[in-house]
C-alpha cells in the first residue's frame, strides 16, 4: 500500500475529526462569509496534478489555503438564488454516512440499501399525497426527474402509436408534441436527450396576468390533434412566481383527450405539507409521472431528487439493463438499476430517510410555514417601498419583483451586483411578463425573519446607491 494511503487509514480517526472540526468551523461562520463569492477567481491559480501527495491532512490545509475562500455561503439563511435549500442537521449527517457507508442502491442483492431507499419513498409519498400506484426512484435532480418521467411518456406514446420506442428508437416514432403553459427550461434540455426535440415543446396560452395555463387553451390544442396522443407537462409551482396549473381540470380533459400528464412538482410539491396551500397540489395524485425534487424544499445536500410514475411496465422497458449478471427485472418489483438510467446508484436515500426520520412530517412543515411567512414579509415590505414594485403575489415563497423607476436590465443587473457585494444576501435574476426582475426564493431551513429584514434592508441599500 502506498505510504500515505497507509499513514491516513492509521490515522483515519484522527482525521475524520480533524475533517468534522473543519466543517464545523465552516457551518458555524456561514453568518460572517459573504453569502456569494464572484471574486473567488482571485482566490486560487491553478497548479499541475501532484507527482507525490500530502496525506489527507495536507491536502485539507491546501484546500483552505487556496479554495475555501472562494466558497459561498449557499449553506445559509440569505442565499436566495435559485431555489436552493441547505441542509438539515440529519440530512448532513445523512449524506456524510451516505459518504462513509458507499453502497451502491443498485439493487437489493447484497444489502438493505435498496429496502432503505423503498420505505424513504414511501413516506414521501405519504408526504406529498401520492397513491400506492405511484411508484419511485431517486435520481440526481429536478432535471433528471424530468427526463426520466419524459422518457416514459415517450414510450408511452409509442404504444398508442403501435411502436416499442425502447428498442426501435425515437426516429421510428415520428413527431410528438409536448404541450405546457410555463415550462421550465430543463424540459426543453430533456426533450433534446430523447431525441423528441426542443422544438415540440409548444407553449399553450396562460390565464391572465398568470403562469398557469389556461385549460380552455390546452383542450384547445390538444382538440387539434385530431386524436393523436400527446404529452402535456403541468406545473405545480413555476419558478418566477411559484403559479400552478389546475392539475384536477387538466386531468379530467383525458376523458375526452388522448396524452400523458407529467406534473413538475420540483419544490412547489411541498407546498402539499403547508395547511394554507395544500390545495395547490390538488390532483397531483392524477399524473402519470410526477418531479419532485429534494435539495431544494426537503433541505437534503445535492445532489438528491425523485421521480414518480404510475406506469412501473413502461419505465422498466426504458430503462432496464439486459446482462446476465444483472438479471432480469422481477416485473412486479424491479431493482432500481431497472427504472432509472443510472446502474451504480449512491444511496441518496439516506439523507431524506434521516431527516424525515429526525423531524417527520411536522418539522418540515414548519420549515414551509416559516419559508411561505419570510416571502410574504419581503413581498409586503417591497411592495410598499417607494423603489421597488412586486410584479405577482407571493404564492408560496418565490418574491418577483423589480424596480419600480426605470427597470432596464442594466439597472436590475447593478441591483444584484450591489447586493452580492454587499455579502448581506443572493438573489437571481429572471425576466416577466417582458420586465427584467430579480428572485427570492426562500426555501432554507435556516432562514427566519430576521434573515428577511437583513436581505430588506440590503436591497434598499443597494436601490439607494
Amino acid at each position: 500500500m502506498d505510504a500515505l494511503l497507509a499513514d491516513d487509514l492509521a490515522r483515519l480517526p484522527e482525521l475524520l475529526g480533524m475533517t468534522r472540526e473543519y466543517a464545523t468551523r465552516f457551518l458555524t461562520g456561514l453568518a460572517e462569509r459573504p453569502v456569494a463569492h464572484v471574486e473567488w477567481r482571485a482566490v486560487s491559480k491553478a497548479v499541475g496534478l501532484p507527482a507525490q501527495g500530502q496525506g489527507l491532512e495536507g491536502a485539507l490545509a491546501e484546500f483552505g489555503a487556496r479554495w475555501e475562500e472562494g466558497l459561498s455561503a449557499s449553506a445559509g439563511p440569505r442565499y436566495l438564488g435559485f431555489v436552493t435549500g441547505g441542509a438539515t442537521p440529519a440530512g448532513l449527517a445523512g449524506d456524510w454516512l451516505t459518504a462513509a457507508f458507499d453502497q451502491n442502491a443498485a439493487s437489493g442483492g447484497d444489502s438493505c440499501a435498496a429496502e432503505l431507499e423503498k420505505e424513504t419513498l414511501g413516506w414521501l409519498r405519504e408526504l406529498f399525497g401520492l397513491g400506492a400506484a405511484h411508484h419511485g426512484a431517486f435520481v440526481s435532480g429536478a432535471s433528471m426527474s424530468n427526463t426520466v418521467g419524459l422518457a416514459i411518456a415517450r414510450e408511452w406514446v409509442g404504444r398508442r402509436l403501435g411502436v416499442r420506442v425502447s428498442e426501435a428508437g425515437a426516429a421510428a416514432l415520428g413527431p410528438v408534441e409536448v404541450l405546457s403553459g410555463s415550462p421550465h427550461s430543463s424540459v426543453g434540455k430533456a426533450l433534446s436527450v430523447l431525441g423528441i426535440g426542443r422544438e415540440r415543446l409548444r407553449t399553450v396560452p396562460t390565464l391572465p396576468g398568470r403562469e398557469a395555463v389556461d385549460v380552455d387553451a390546452l383542450a384547445a390544442a390538444l382538440a387539434a390533434l385530431d386524436g393523436r396522443p400527446a404529452i402535456v407537462v403541468a406545473n405545480a409551482g413555476t419558478v418566477n412566481t411559484v403559479d400552478f396549473d389546475d392539475l384536477r381540470a387538466i386531468a379530467a380533459l383525458r376523458d375526452r383527450f388522448d396524452f400523458w400528464l407529467h406534473v413538475d412538482a420540483a419544490f412547489g410539491g411541498f407546498a402539499a405539507l403547508s395547511p394554507a396551500h395544500a390545495h395547490l397540489t390538488a390532483g397531483l395524485d392524477l399524473a402519470d409521472s410526477v418531479c419532485v425534487d429534494l435539495h431544494k424544499w426537503l433541505n437534503v445536500p445535492y445532489d438528491s431528487a425523485v421521480q414518480f410514475t404510475r406506469h412501473l411496465e413502461l419505465q422498466t422497458a426504458v430503462f432496464h439493463n439486459a446482462s446476465p449478471y444483472l438479471g432480469a427485472p422481477d416485473p412486479a418489483d424491479p431493482d432500481f438499476l431497472h427504472l432509472t438510467p443510472e446502474n451504480s446508484r449512491r444511496l441518496r436515500a439516506l439523507p431524506a430517510w434521516l431527516t424525515l426520520a429526525a423531524y417527520g412530517a411536522a418539522g418540515h412543515r414548519e420549515i414551509v410555514v416559516r419559508n411561505t411567512a419570510s416571502a410574504a414579509s419581503l413581498a409586503a415590505a417591497l411592495d410598499a417601498h417607494p423603489a421597488f414594485r412586486v410584479l405577482a403575489p407571493a404564492r408560496l415563497n418565490v418574491v418577483c419583483f423589480t424596480l419600480a423607476d426605470r427597470p432596464t436590465p442594466a439597472r436590475l443587473a447593478a441591483l444584484s451586483s450591489a447586493v452580492t457585494a454587499s455579502g448581506e444576501a443572493f438573489l437571481t435574476p429572471t425576466v416577466y411578463a417582458g420586465a427584467p426582475a430579480l428572485r427570492a426564493a426562500f426555501s432554507n431551513w435556516r432562514t427566519t425573519e430576521a434573515d428577511t429584514r437583513r436581505v430588506l434592508d440590503a436591497l434598499v441599500a443597494a436601490a439607494g446607491s
